[in-house]
């Protein structure tokens, strides 16, 4: 009697699952809403629906909005930016700007002591937080001497490539 070929494996996608998963994984750790992989002529793109935006009006009331654009958001004009609008205040010559997609650390590990508070005086340098990004904790040092005016983010929050962080005057 004749051995018989072992099963051919099923082929139907040249896509690893496993691959897809590994993907799905950095975007639910980084907060991505998408993340794109080409390798040779294999390209994977993983998508999803960002969570529904927490919006702080010019009364201080908080707002759950899934679809309301950033500028519908903002009653105030765009010449008195808020307290906390880091987007307006991208601009502004003293603004430490993300240099990465990534999550936001306060301090250097959980129930230590933050780097800095506001009203506080920093040396060029002196590192301000942490932005993780693919499993890396990267420092984000002072660009130039001064005192912290403004801090844009909260321990954990997710940051976007070129967004204030802090203000330093």
């Amino acid at each position: 009697m004749a051995k018989s070929a072992p099963p051919a494996r099923k082929t139907a996608s040249p896509v690893d699952a496993h691959i897809v998963r590994e993907l799905a994984e950095i975007l639910a750790e980084t907060g991505l809403t998408e993340i794109e992989v080409e390798k040779g002529e294999l390209r994977v793109r993983v998508a999803k629906e960002p969570p529904p935006q927490t919006i702080v009006t010019g009364a201080g009331m908080t707002t759950a909005s899934a679809a309301a654009p950033p500028a519908a958001a903002s009653s105030a004009a765009p010449e008195t930016p808020g307290p906390n609008s880091a987007a307006d205040m991208s601009a502004h010559p003293g603004a430490v700007a993300s240099p990465m997609v990534g999550t936001a650390y306060m301090s250097p590990e959980p129930g230590a002591a933050v780097f800095i508070e506001r009203g506080q005086a920093v040396k060029e340098g002196d590192t301000l937080l942490l932005i993780e990004a693919m499993k890396t904790f990267n420092p984000i040092p002072a660009p130039r001497s001064g005192k912290v005016l403004e801090i844009f983010v909260d321990d954990g929050q997710p940051v976007e490539f070129g967004e204030a962080l802090v203000i330093i005057g």
